[in-house]
């Protein structure tokens, strides 16, 4: 049986709905209370063309946190245990949100506009409550909306060659995680080299719903010979690239030194940092568990919507949070977390996928 998601106006269209439903979306999840695409031909089929050409993504669902005001960039600071003084407007920084308790909110991209203008584009969460209640509760001179900002993603090795067409060359230019401002239709764009892929590309950040389904005709007008695509991020690529999932690889549980996020924490020199006190404690301890990439044994695994436990002599170690079968490696990739007693590269162990007994690998790194 087939089951569907009602709509309603709780569950938010995107700027680029009209343009995504036109180009054959199959599938979708809810995120920050809005569509974001999973599928389109298959989830193979999504993957093979990622690596080979171009996609542009509908991710409109990674909302945005603006802080405005003089007290923007000291609020910005006691979010993240990561040091922002040396961070310019031009900028973005991947950065781990943290509560007091050092334990992970979310792990979005920070953009620096100015000095009292950031952009926080987040994963999934109610983020934005939460930078509210610190603004109201420490008085601090700040404004903390939800701007009509919505990010679409350009991914694929043939990126470089459609953003030029529709932006000019000195698109090109832009640095990673760096972003210039282009025209479009006499609207600025902050354009951003980033996206969730290790295949290389761009986010758009449209500012302003009325412009995102002229930018997306003008993508594909300008692409068609590059055989672009609408694309999303694709849970093959994803997990053999390692780039986590908020709230599947990580939740408010882990701090981020057990995410693999300890080198972007500079606890000594993060002053202001809500949770610094606890990551201090965190950093001298040191974690004991942590996320590691797995190789699953056995014939293609489903998808892993609940965490499947880890074994070691029949003693649970660890569980895995993503998995999938990769076409390219020709094994199933996975994604876990396990206890630093058996986190070594090379460790065997066993994995419950869904009441099967398989073996696991644990590896010393991700595949791409």
């Amino acid at each position: 049986m087939t089951a569907f998601i009602s709509p309603s106006r709780r569950l938010r269209r995107t700027p680029f709905s009209d343009g995504v439903e036109a180009q054959g979306v199959k599938a979708y999840t809810v995120y920050n209370r809005m569509l974001l695409p999973t599928m389109f031909e298959s989830v193979e089929a999504d993957y093979h063309h990622l690596k080979n050409h171009v996609q542009v993504w509908d991710v409109a669902a990674e909302r945005q946190v603006e802080l405005r005001g003089p007290d923007a960039g000291r609020l910005m600071q006691m979010l993240t245990p990561r040091d922002l003084r040396g961070m310019t407007a031009g900028q973005c920084y991947y950065v781990p949100i943290v509560d007091e308790t050092g334990g992970m909110l979310n792990d979005p991209v920070a953009v620096k506009l100015a000095e009292d203008r950031w952009w926080i584009s987040i994963a999934d969460s109610d983020l934005l409550l939460w930078v509210k209640g610190i603004a109201s509760g420490f008085r601090l001179d700040v404004l903390v909306d939800e701007p009509d900002v919505s990010p679409l993603a350009i991914q694929g090795p043939k990126s470089d060659d459609l953003m030029a067409r529709v932006f000019g060359e000195g698109v090109r230019d832009i640095r990673f995680f760096r972003y210039g401002i282009f025209d479009f239709h006499g609207r600025d764009m902050v354009i951003a080299r980033s996206g969730y892929s290790k295949q290389g590309g761009f986010e758009i950040y449209v500012e302003g719903s009325d412009i995102g389904m002229p930018l997306w005709d003008a993508l594909f007008a300008a692409g068609e010979d590059l055989n672009v695509r609408a694309g999303c991020p694709n849970g093959i690529e994803r997990v053999e690239g390692g780039l986590l999932s908020y709230g599947n690889d990580m939740t408010d549980d882990n701090t981020p030194h057990e995410c693999g996020l300890g080198k972007f924490c500079n606890t000594h020199t993060a002053i202001g940092c809500i949770g610094r006190d606890a990551l201090l404690r965190v950093a001298k301890e040191g974690p004991v568990k942590q996320v590691r990439a797995f190789a699953i044994g056995g014939d293609k695994v489903p998808g892993c919507d609940r965490p499947w436990p880890v074994y070691s002599g029949g003693k649970q170690v660890g569980q895995i949070t993503s998995a999938a079968w990769s076409p390219d490696f020709e094994t199933n990739v996975a994604i876990g977390m396990v206890r630093m007693t058996h986190w070594d590269a090379g460790t065997e162990l066993r994995v419950d996928v869904l009441g099967e007994d398989r073996p696991a690998l644990v590896r010393e790194g991700f595949w791409a």
